[in-house]
């Protein structure tokens, strides 16, 4: 499978088979993350691996009641929690270097959880990224030092059915050219409204 169509035919899983994911397929997708693009190469990501489906439960309870991916937290195999270590990521010389503070590894975790939700879906696998839920409730739960943060978790299995992608914005909405104002005409294009999804 090429990058690109992998990029585009990825879609959030939220209902799977009750297939087991296996620890190869873990370590390949822990291997996918690895090679992550990182600040300074500092890898603040830290991932646990949950199965139990006690932890699950309680996990599970972090999200609000009526979302969907509560249902998606229990019926998973493998529930994914992705956190970031605090203090690395973002500072030079142990002092923060960035205007976005000790939050830089916010991005490096999204990277890194990019990478395997990529590469779970060239191997068959279905995730989703979750974002709606209580973070600090959650390191309670996994016994987490104040030094780490949950950032997101992640249901992965096998997805049960095949999801279909929600509309998507043109181009001209979101890419502009060396101004805000501007909107970025590719050579040979009139309106990137117009382009249709080639992906």
């Amino acid at each position: 499978m090429k990058t690109l169509e992998c990029i585009a035919q990825r879609r959030s899983v939220r209902r799977f088979t009750d297939q087991e994911v296996s620890n190869e397929q873990l370590k390949e997708l822990m291997q996918a993350a690895r090679y992550a693009p990182s600040w300074a190469n500092t890898q603040c990501w830290e991932f646990i691996i949950v199965r139990d489906a006690a932890i699950k439960e309680q996990l599970a309870a972090t999200l609000p009641e009526g979302n969907p991916a509560r249902k998606a937290a229990l019926s998973a195999p493998v529930l994914l929690v992705a956190c970031g270590k605090l203090g690395s990521s973002g500072f030079y010389k142990g002092e923060v270097a960035t205007s976005k503070g000790d939050n830089w590894y916010l991005y490096d975790v999204g990277l890194a959880t990019q990478n395997i939700s990529l590469a779970a879906h060239e191997m068959g696998l279905g995730s989703v990224i979750l974002g709606l839920f209580d973070a600090d409730a959650a390191g309670k739960i996994l016994n987490l030092p104040d030094s780490v943060k949950v950032v997101t978790m992640m249901p992965l299995g096998v997805p049960a059915k095949e999801s279909k992608a929600p509309p998507r914005k043109p181009l001209c909405e979101f890419v502009f050219s060396n101004k805000y104002e501007a909107a970025w005409v590719s050579e040979g294009e009139q309106n990137l409204c117009f382009i249709e999804d080639s992906m």
